[in-house]
Parts: C-alpha cells; structure tokens; sequence
C-alpha cells in the first residue's frame, strides 16, 4: 500500500514542467498523504523557493530537497528507562488505537533487553474487559499485572503498582490509562490525577507521558495528541497500524505544529511488531525513495 502512496509522487514528477501548477498538485498530494493543509503549504512553498534558488529541476534533486524539509519537521526521540531509578510511564490513547496492546509491546521490548522489575498497571478501570485484556497480555509477555475491580479509582492502580515495583528496588511502570479521555472533560480531569500520582511515584525525569495514535487515520490522530497534549504534555507518541496505512504522514504534522517526538511504530499485531521509531526510513516510506 504504501508503494502505491510513493508511485503517486514519481507520477507527479513524471509530468515534466515543474512550474505553478506542479507545485500546487505537490500541496495537494501531501495533504492527501495526512499531512495538515497548512504543514504541506508551507513545506511546498519552502521547497519551491529552495529549487528555484538553487536552479533544481531534475526529480531525484526534487525529493531529496523534499526528504530534507520533512525531515525538518518530524521529531524523533529514544524511549528508555533510567537504570537504578523508579521509572513510570503513563500510556494514553483513545480507544481503539491498540493502546492496550502497545504497552504490551513496550513490555516485551524492554523485557527482552534486561529489565526485571517490570510492572504493568490497569489503570482504564472504565472499559469493560480492559482489566482481562491487560491481564491477558501481560500473562502472555511474562509481565506481572496490578489491578482493581471494575470501576475502581485509576490511580489507586497506579499507587499500588508503583509500590510493587518499589518493593524490589528500580524499575518501570507502564500504566494503561482510560481510552474514553477524548473530548470528556471529566476523564481529562481524572488523568490529570493519575498524572499527579504518576509523578509523586517517580524519581525527578523518570515520569514519562506517551500517547499511542493510530497511524491510518491522519488529522485525526494529530487533533488527538492536540487534546491529550493540552490536558497532561506529551513526551513521546507510539504509532500503531504503521503497516496498513499507505500515507501515516501524521507524524510531519504532530511534530511540526506540536513539536512531539515519535519513539516507537508498530507494524502488526503480534507482541514482537514493535520497532524504535527512524525518521529518516519513515519519510523514504512515505516518498517511496
């Protein structure tokens, strides 16, 4: 799917005259691809300047000059826990986008790279199955779990799984947060006291706040991490469905009008599909370079 995105943008440079015309059809093709119509203006306004400037016409020349301004815009970081520290992440996300799943994910990763102490806290006690679907995962991966019952206060979780962490020395949390959070002011509210419990749980720069987003469906996912970035400050986004989207241009307009990083993408549904996030193999992908 994703070539088929690329093979849009060879058959725009095949046209020949890269004049007004092209450029606007160049606006056009990153809007489609998810990125934000005032990201794509000003990116292809910038370019077109650059490529008159510098006298590039030939369309390898172009989209390398293309390659470089997006690479501008997206922002990438390196997720990890800090070493002899009590560590906790908050995990947030709409329902729906694989949030669940990706902590999960996040779980086997740094399992399999040496940490011990690992702890996963069901702290969306408002979905039904939430807590089973957490336990599920985390007896799958190896992972202990803490939860409460159904409908219990989020950040009692979070307290409790943070003590158990702390009971044998450093380590990690990752708390799986309510994914109705979007658009309802009483759910931000109570994330904004789970980011409280969250921070007095962890030592100084070891609170981290992730946002998962699903990578197909564009502006959607940026007017998401807008929400969610308003209420509690985002660190680092996880994209999921990175595998079935042709564009995921998402990720431009996130770090261009919100200045958040990406750290992991998810390229499938089984606990492994979980890789650190290159901006430089996105942007080919998304170019088909």
């Amino acid at each position: 799917m994703k070539k088929s995105f690329g093979s849009k943008f060879k058959a725009l440079f095949s046209k020949g005259n890269k004049n007004e015309e092209f450029y606007d059809d160049l606006t056009d093709l990153l809007v489609e691809g998810d990125i934000g119509a005032k990201t794509s203006y000003l990116i292809v306004e910038e370019l077109e300047s650059v490529c008159s400037k510098n006298k590039i016409t030939e369309q390898d020349d172009i989209m390398q000059e293309l390659k470089k301004l997006l690479l501008e815009t997206v922002k990438s970081v390196e997720l990890n826990y800090e070493q002899g520290k009590q560590n906790v992440w908050m995990v947030l996300g709409v329902n729906g986008v694989g949030k669940t799943t990706s902590v999960a994910k996040l779980a086997l990763w740094f399992k399999k790279r040496g940490l011990e102490n690992l702890v996963l806290a069901s702290a969306d006690t408002f979905r039904a199955a939430a807590i089973e679907q957490l336990e599920l995962h985390g007896n799958k991966v190896g992972v202990r779990v803490v939860s409460h019952q159904h409908g219990s206060d989020p950040s009692s979780v979070v307290f409790d799984a943070a003590e158990a962490v702390k009971a044998k020395g450093p380590g990690l949390v990752l708390a799986d947060t309510a994914g109705r959070l979007h658009n309802k002011e009483n759910l931000v509210r109570e994330l904004q006291k789970i980011d409280k419990i969250c921070r007095s749980k962890a030592d100084e720069g070891c609170y981290k706040k992730i946002l998962v987003i699903d990578a197909t469906t564009g502006q959607n996912a940026v007017r998401q991490a807008e929400v969610f970035n308003e209420a509690v400050g985002i660190d680092a986004v996880i994209m999921t469905k990175y595998d079935s989207t042709a564009k995921g241009g998402c990720a431009v307009s996130i770090g261009k009008e919100l200045n958040i990083p990406v750290a992991f993408v998810c390229d499938g549904e089984k606990y492994e599909n979980i890789s650190p996030f290159n901006a430089s193999d996105y942007i080919d992908d998304f170019l088909g370079l």
